[in-house]
């Protein structure tokens, strides 16, 4: 199994530690997220110079915050510094984190994501210099970078999913549920062929929540927290859930907005766990992913750990998921 790794950025755990010992683990990549606190960038540079060979990925680096050349010019600095092993992973973040963070407006997020992924790809992988007229963006004459950087797109809604066909070579769905994956896709399918593209060439590589515990009651409550606070903090993330569980997801968020972390963690039912993520004793969550990545159409999951987890109990997790264990 091709099983990457997305790398906690709260805590205490060290991130460039915990992916040294992926690598000796066998996990095929590793990814660093960035919200506030920790540069995933630098974070990245770090790890590139401590591994050998595990594959390196943004998820996610938000459209807002950088222009598509610092984006491009990040991405071809990390390719260069890690010998071809990353992957540029962009999304458009949330109003909440790019109107209160970065202090930007959240429009059109659809159109800047189409163009700021556009653009990006121009300006590393152009033959000519690149010229580029947009309604959000524009270039002139900028030479090209020569770097040949594989670009997922974190989409959820219809019409960013089709972005993702068009132009990625890698959807990185997060709160999908994993049996509507194959149907969400379909959106995906039909925009790269509009575009001339073959869908087959491009990577579903979804985070999977994930939580191994001896109790295992322990590891389902934390997917039921994770589940609570994307579901209740984030409107695409709501959606996304509620395309499975229409009910369940209203709950949740209302008990949110409510402000009850409690009552909304209380809110997630073990269906939506059991959709969501992967949990329990070693062996029935590795048996849980197994099925996962055989049932669907899942290329590259991503193993994440929920940050509200323990350093022990998370790196416990990390171990026991080990591709070398299933």
């Amino acid at each position: 199994m091709s099983l990457g790794l997305l790398l906690p950025h709260a805590g205490d755990t060290d991130p460039a530690a915990l992916a040294v010992r992926a690598e000796e683990w066998g996990y095929e990549s590793v990814w660093t997220g960035e919200l506030w606190g920790r540069s995933s960038v630098v974070g990245l540079t770090e790890i590139a110079v401590r591994t050998d060979d595990i594959g390196l990925g943004s998820a996610i680096l938000n459209v807002f915050s950088r222009s598509p050349a610092v984006l491009a010019m990040t991405a071809a600095t990390l390719d260069d510094v890690s010998e071809g092993r990353f992957t540029l992973g962009v999304g458009t973040s949330t109003p909440k984190a790019v109107e209160d963070l970065h202090g930007m407006a959240f429009e059109r997020p659809v159109r800047r994501a189409h163009e700021c992924i556009e653009l990006t790809k121009a300006l590393l992988e152009g033959e000519e210099p690149t010229n580029y007229d947009g309604e959000l963006f524009h270039a002139a004459d900028v030479p090209p970078l020569d770097a040949e950087v594989p670009v997922y797109h974190a989409a959820l809604g219809p019409a960013n999913r089709r972005v993702v066909g068009r132009l990625c070579e890698g959807w990185l769905p997060h709160n999908v549920p994993f049996p509507d994956l194959g149907d969400a896709f379909e959106e995906v399918a039909e925009a790269a062929r509009g575009a001339g593209r073959d869908p087959e060439d491009i990577t579903v590589a979804p985070y999977v929540p994930a939580v191994v515990a001896e109790d295992p009651e322990e590891a389902r409550d934390a997917i039921r927290d994770h589940v609570a606070y994307y579901v209740g903090s984030g409107e695409g993330y709501r959606k996304a859930v509620a395309s499975r569980f229409p009910e369940a997801a209203e709950r949740v968020a209302s008990a949110w907005r409510g402000g009850g972390r409690e009552e909304a963690t209380g809110a997630v039912t073990d269906e939506m766990i059991a959709a969501l993520g992967v949990a329990g004793r070693p062996d029935e969550a590795r048996a849980q992913l197994r099925e996962l990545v055989e049932a669907s159409t899942i290329d590259r999951p991503l193993v994440v750990v929920p940050n509200q987890v323990d350093e022990t109990l998370g790196e416990r997790t990390v171990e026991a998921l080990a591709p070398e264990r299933l």
